[in-house]
């Protein structure tokens, strides 16, 4: 089996119970108030991306969609705002996701960069088309943090995989 560049050792399954923590970990840190700072990065967002790219059939788009309707609903946003912009922002990272991991750690970020970027525009038009204000310029800023938060979530949210396993006799590995 060809390994992707970058990848110098195996990595065990994912938990499917620490992907859920961490999604569930991300949809918290959501939900503390901020305020209205355009600039704070979606954590949500990111770990969605993060783990379509890595376990795409875990985290698929059903679940990209019900995490946006509880963001709406937390925000008091137009109903189904979240929702579309997770929705394709999880469909277009697992349509690249194969592509995206034979890349080194900082071309991944400039790769998802341009994803994170239309989801804040999805979410901004639409915001508009109901009649909200424009957020001002500061919202460039989230998809570039995001998109800098790729590396050290990366490293944090792949950690558990990378614990050596137990040696054994009749396991080389």
């Amino acid at each position: 089996m060809i390994m992707p560049r970058g990848s110098d050792q195996l990595l065990l399954p994912a938990n499917p119970f620490f992907v859920w923590f961490t999604l569930l970990f991300a949809l918290v840190f959501n939900l503390l108030p901020f305020g209205r700072e355009p600039a704070v990065p979606d954590l949500l967002a990111l770990v969605l991306v993060f783990w379509n790219v890595h376990q795409p059939r875990r985290v698929g788009v059903g679940a990209a969609f019900v995490f946006g309707l509880l963001m709406d609903v937390h925000e008091a946003a137009l109903l189904g705002q979240h929702a579309l912009a997770y929705t394709l922002l999880s469909f277009f990272a697992i349509t690249i996701h194969r592509r995206l991991r034979w890349f080194s750690l900082p071309a991944q970020a400039l790769h998802v960069l341009p994803l994170f970027a239309a989801a804040h525009a999805v979410s901004t038009i639409v915001r508009l088309a109901a009649g909200g204000m424009l957020p001002g310029w500061q919202i460039l800023w989230a998809p570039v943090i995001e998109s800098a938060l790729w590396l050290p979530a990366t490293w944090l949210l792949l950690a558990p995989q990378r614990r050596a396993p137990d040696p054994d006799q009749n396991r080389p590995l």
